[in-house]
């Protein structure tokens, strides 16, 4: 089973708050049976007492030169042709390092990533399984009937300290296309063995004997939730920091990794070729594996897109500066789709943006996150 180490309070450190988020949603007017990976998406509105809606459309924040020099400089080296206007800084943004090169004020960020949403067809049975066979807890579960969707987030430990799911469910939508995209998640627990027996008596799927890693000594073993998202079990110590990873398929490995490491600040933790099973993979993130949640990349030789099908939300990490993360997520390749600014009704500031290869990301300033949980 899985043992947890305790961690700090984070609740003096800005780093590990976490924020209150729905997740974008499908239209509930629509039949199952019409979503598709390029079915039409709608978003939540803002309603006071939800305290803060991720994907609520806004009014465009203006975008200047946060960092007070031009873009080019950044990324010229980078063989980029981005050009910038006048150096100056907008009036909401903080302008104590403006003189500062992007990629340092990433580097000193506090980040951390706070959770990993997706869709579920049945809320009820999920949470039953991930209780009862992944030893997860159910944290705290919202109703919006008026949108016609549920939250339940779930984890090893509280919000503001770990890593921790955020499932959706949408009403009358009981099935997903997971895609080829989307991996995996990781859980790291004591006894593999002792999980697959408990997840087979639950009568849960497991799609992967326990045994060691192909080309390692780890031993591992995959099983699937009733939705068919898969979950690899890592046998390791005990750790704070249980669910592990989340492993995404990417079609050019070195993009990537240049791309989180510069626009998102995370550290390559490291990184292996398996020439025999032609694929490569990569850990990305912003501490050791064994203490955090890390970003697994993996490239499949000659594999250049994927299917993300309709399940896979995102996942939400937290900034000091939605502005200055934006700017940098921009200045390294990166697609915004949420200009940084506050939510219409509230101060929370937020950005979000798709990586090159498509996957999605949501920034949530810390400050004022703290402030909506008060």
């Amino acid at each position: 089973m899985v043992r947890i180490l305790p961690m700090a309070s984070s609740s003096l450190h800005l780093a590990s708050l976490r924020p209150c988020f729905s997740s974008l949603r499908f239209s509930s007017s629509l039949p199952s049976s019409s979503f598709s990976s390029r079915s039409t998406l709608t978003l939540s509105s803002y309603n006071p007492s939800r305290r803060l809606t991720l994907f609520h459309l806004g009014t465009v924040i203006p975008q200047a030169h946060i960092f007070g020099i031009r873009a080019s400089k950044f990324v010229k080296s980078e063989g980029y042709s981005t050009e910038a206007g006048p150096a100056g800084n907008v009036a909401q943004a903080s302008t104590g390092v403006s003189q500062e090169n992007a990629l340092e004020w990433v580097k000193k960020d506090n980040r951390r990533m706070l959770h990993v949403v997706y869709r579920v067809g049945d809320l009820d049975k999920t949470i039953k399984f991930y209780t009862e066979c992944l030893g997860m807890k159910l944290l705290r579960k919202r109703d919006i009937p008026e949108e016609r969707y549920t939250n339940a987030f779930l984890g090893y430990g509280p919000e503001d300290s770990h890593f921790v799911v955020e499932l959706t469910y949408n009403y009358g939508v009981d099935k997903y296309d997971i895609g080829a995209g989307f991996g995996h998640f990781g859980i790291a627990v004591e006894d593999v063995a002792k999980t697959v027996d408990l997840v087979k008596a639950k009568g849960g799927k497991v799609t992967r004997e326990p045994g060691p890693v192909k080309g390692g000594n780890t031993v591992i073993a995959f099983v699937e939730d009733p939705d068919g998202y898969k979950f690899e079990l890592l046998e390791r110590g005990p750790t704070p920091e249980p669910l592990c990873q989340v492993m995404l398929r990417v079609g050019d490995l070195d993009r990537a990794i240049k791309f989180y490491e510069k626009a998102f600040g995370m550290e390559l933790l490291r990184k292996r070729d398996n020439p025999e099973y032609k694929y490569t993979i990569a850990m990305m993130g912003y501490g050791p594996e064994d203490k955090n949640v890390v970003l697994e990349l993996t490239y499949n030789y000659g594999v250049t897109e994927y299917d993300k099908g309709n399940a896979y939300a995102q996942i939400a990490i937290g900034t000091d500066d939605v502005y200055k993360t934006a700017e940098a997520i921009k200045l390294y390749g990166g697609q915004i789709t949420r200009e940084p600014g506050p939510l219409p009704g509230i101060s929370t500031k937020i950005t979000a943006c798709l990586d090159p290869d498509g996957w999605k990301s949501v920034f949530v300033d810390n400050l004022d996150f703290l402030k909506e949980l008060e």
